[in-house]
């Protein structure tokens, strides 16, 4: 199981990454409830930089778990796979890597702020040159 999950977050990663590399970020709507998503994330987490690295240590923390729990569960029964762990650049500056790449259990919503502001967008600039 553990196995499968890895192999699909992987892809899950390759995904996306192709898809920045065809459209700028800023662009990019991953569902249809974005916005929703968005606003909650951003009262839910009002502390949140998306230009500054990802604290993974606070992420993973009792406190830190326990609200990307009550978040998640907001999803249960809009979003497919609502709480299907994924692996999330802690920079928005750099390539997914060993030390810039987090594993765990939150969702596509840290990426909705990035995407919104642009933080992406160096990817298809990159790809597109």
């Amino acid at each position: 199981m553990e196995k499968q999950f890895a192999v699909k977050a992987v892809q899950h990663m390759a995904t996306y990454w192709a898809i920045l590399e065809k459209m700028k970020g800023s662009q990019l709507r991953l569902t249809k409830m974005d916005d929703e998503i968005l606003e909650h994330f951003q009262k839910a987490f009002p502390e949140f930089d998306p230009k500054e690295t990802i604290d993974e240590d606070q992420m993973k923390s009792k406190e830190g778990k326990e609200r990307w729990r009550d978040f998640m569960m907001a999803y249960e029964k809009k979003i497919d796979d609502y709480n299907f762990g994924t692996m999330l650049r802690a920079n928005p500056k750099f390539e997914y890597g060993e030390k810039e790449t987090i594993f765990g259990w939150f969702s596509d919503e840290v990426l909705q702020p990035k995407n919104r502001q642009g933080l992406n967008d160096w990817v298809y600039e990159q790809a597109n040159k």
